[in-house]
């Protein structure tokens, strides 16, 4: 491990430019000498002369300051051996930037004592640099993101100040989270899920790999599971009833369509396009459904209704769409898109899934839960969240990531905050509208990333060389926070009890399982003991069988309440110092 000190000292600004206007004569002398004795002009002492007049015009300017800078860099080791060859690499990896590296040969005391967390110089080793060259030698580029109101997300790794942030505050409230599996991007959305929900905010949540089901029966919200053969069933062709003023019900729920069928077949033709635009219309006024609002509440159509006015029609390229949605009448994909809504959202803690459906139907799939969860949202405007896990699906066709960005756009006029979620860089980053989506949302949080997906973020975030070594070697749950124009390194900070709500780590779910079956086990001995049938004689033993179950039951109680009190304290402690240091 290494331990790194830098010391920065302003200078003077007057006795520089002195100093540099000196030692400009003297270039410029040696220059006019050697041209005077036409001998070549040594190439070094024009660069050098020309870096000195830049320098000396930016300092007069005052875009430049001028320092003494101190770097120094304790390296850690259990054995000498080890000692050696760590010192040797960071020479080594310090020579490959063209910087010179000095053991502190006979002062090492002075210089342990330098890299110390106490503000110390003791060898006071300089070197001359500019405003510009001293930025450089800032490895992370840190910022505060402490509001007095809002989500705490974690604590800023670089200064320790709480990460406090209310995204409704931005210019828009959407969020993007990119970060590889494992990484802990579904834990920190579980953990803004919860404290937003304690806020007031309502949640909606697209979840494909039934991986907040735990959570929405934590908190007694609605959990909405599709499949083909049972559960909830949604409409395609419902009619929402929330247009505004100036606005046609039904030419917005036929271009929705139009967006839904093309997911469904993978594209249409031009004249595709025309003869399902005609047979939508068509299928709409059989049910006695017109661009009329007085009769736009009449029962909606269904997809068997459309299926059978395709296969009324002349064309042969009607005939052929009738044929592609058969699939999902009487098909594999039958029993999802076919049948009436059976259910309404009016939990402010809502999740979707569609885990149970076959791979294929998902990407259609969360497209119309999208439509559907769109046209509430217009209905009422409210503070809520949108949370899209593994956004990637919908990335794979173009219909359904045009919809996506059409959200993400129009967001901020419903009071709605997008938070698109995914472990797949690629698909973003390779997508037009993925890389409109990120433009469009204010926050970004970037967690532990693969080195294949590093060189485009890098790019595309602007990240420093210390901030992709950061992202491709942090630990669980730290990461990037992009909050508009600042950002700051972040490690994400739950209290027991939210833990114990929102962790999927298999190892601690195995734990937790034990522990519950310890004490079921422990409580069914307490009963056989205190209370046994009537039919049964009280157990007893001559060894003291029954003093030891009471005393493991307790005891074992008395142990988790204590730990569970401990990391209270601990906690509370800890954000109370830190609050502390703030001030």
């Amino acid at each position: 491990s290494l331990r790194i000190s830098t010391f920065y000292y302003p200078v003077d600004s007057k006795a520089i430019l002195e100093k540099l206007k000196r030692k400009i004569g003297e270039m410029e002398a040696t220059i006019y000498g050697q041209m005077e004795e036409r001998k070549v002009v040594d190439p070094s002492v024009k660069v050098a002369l020309s870096d000195a007049q830049q320098l000396q015009d930016s300092i007069a300017e005052g875009t430049e300051k001028f320092f003494h800078f101190t770097m120094y860099i304790t390296i850690y080791a259990p054995t000498k051996d080890l000692l050696e060859k760590y010192s040797r690499n960071v020479i080594s990896s310090l020579a490959a930037i063209n910087v010179t590296a000095k053991p502190a040969t006979l002062q090492q005391e002075p210089g342990f004592i330098s890299t110390q967390p106490v503000g110390l110089d003791k060898l006071y080793i300089t070197r001359n640099m500019d405003t510009t060259s001293l930025a450089t030698t800032f490895p992370f580029v840190t910022s505060e993101l402490t509001m007095d109101h809002g989500i705490m997300y974690g604590i800023n790794m670089h200064n320790k100040s709480l990460v406090i942030f209310d995204r409704f505050e931005l210019e828009n409230a959407n969020a993007v989270v990119f970060a590889k599996s494992g990484a802990g991007k579904s834990y920190l959305v579980k953990l803004e899920a919860i404290r937003s929900l304690m806020l007031g905010t309502d949640v909606i949540i697209i979840d494909p790999e039934r991986e907040y089901e735990d959570l929405s029966k934590a908190v007694e919200g609605s959990y909405i599971s599709f499949s083909q053969d049972k559960g909830n069933k949604m409409n395609p062709f419902e009619l929402s009833g929330v247009a505004d003023d100036d606005e046609d019900e039904l030419r917005i729920k036929l271009l929705s369509l139009q967006g839904f069928f093309k997911v469904m077949f993978d594209g249409l033709t031009s004249i595709e396009t025309s003869i399902l635009d005609r047979a939508l219309i068509l299928t709409y006024r059989e049910k006695g459904i017109t661009f009329d609002p007085s009769t736009q509440k009449n029962t909606p159509p269904l997809l068997e209704d459309l299926y059978k006015v395709l296969k009324g029609m002349a064309e042969d390229d009607a005939h052929d769409l009738a044929r592609r949605m058969e699939k999902y009448i009487i098909g594999s994909g039958a029993g999802v898109f076919n049948e009436a809504t059976n259910f309404e959202v009016t939990n402010p803690f809502t999740v979707f899934s569609v885990r149970d459906l076959q791979e294929e139907l998902k990407p259609l799939s969360m497209y119309l839960m999208l439509d559907f969860i769109w046209t509430i949202v217009r209905k009422k405007k409210k503070r809520r969240l949108l949370l899209v896990d593994e956004a990637w699906y919908m990335m794979q066709r173009e219909d359904s990531a045009r919809f996506m960005y059409s959200i993400a756009k129009r967001a901020r006029k419903y009071y709605l905050g997008l938070t698109t979620i995914t472990q797949d860089v690629a698909d973003f980053m390779n997508n037009d509208m993925g890389r409109a989506i990120i433009s469009n949302s204010s926050i970004q949080i970037l967690m532990k990333q693969s080195p294949s997906a590093l060189e485009k973020l890098q790019q595309v975030f602007n990240l420093s060389d210390g901030e992709r070594n950061f992202l491709l070697n942090c630990d669980k749950g730290q990461g990037l926070f992009f909050a508009g124009a600042n950002h700051v390194g972040i490690q994400v900070l739950s209290s027991v009890s939210e833990n114990e709500l929102i962790t999927s780590d298999p190892r601690e779910l195995e734990r937790r399982k034990q522990v519950e079956g310890e004490d079921t086990r422990s409580i069914q001995e307490l009963s056989a003991i205190f209370d046994p049938p009537a039919t049964q004689q009280p157990v007893t033993t001559t060894n003291g069988r029954n003093e030891e179950i009471i005393e493991r039951a307790v005891g074992r109680r008395k142990e988790d309440i204590n730990t569970i009190q401990e990391e209270r304290d601990r906690y509370q402690k800890e954000l109370e110092r830190m609050l502390k240091e703030q001030e």
